[in-house]
């Protein structure tokens, strides 16, 4: 029902930055809570960041807490994820998923974006 579009990765040195966005078709119940995921070959799909569209219950898994920034604009329907002191651990497919309660599991995620590759060098 709601489509999830990710963009801004691309490939970049230790210690640089990006800023992934995800803009949502539609802001609903559906979208309460907004994260980030990611998934590196052969391994298992894991949690980044939460957010609601009201800036309320952000969380940061423990790997990026303070290197990651997870914001939105309501006006664009578009949720941020701004990546600083990027390490090469960081590399990752990462997915927008959006679901109706907070959670961190990604079966509670209902939505989910086709994904965008960030790439660390060392």
């Amino acid at each position: 029902q709601v489509q999830l579009v990710e963009s801004g990765g691309g490939l970049v040195q230790a210690g640089g930055s990006l800023r992934l966005s995800c803009a949502a078709s539609r802001r609903t119940v559906s979208t309460f809570v907004m994260a980030w995921f990611r998934q590196a070959p052969g391994k298992e799909r894991e949690f980044v960041a939460r957010i609601t569209w009201s800036g309320t219950s952000t969380y940061y898994t423990d790997s990026v807490k303070g290197r990651f920034t997870i914001s939105t604009d309501n006006a664009k329907n578009t949720v941020y994820l701004q990546m600083n002191s990027l390490k090469p651990e960081d590399t990752a497919v990462y997915y927008c998923a959006s679901g109706r309660i907070i959670g961190f599991n990604p079966s509670l995620f209902g939505s989910w974006g086709q994904g965008t590759q960030v790439t660390v060098s060392s």
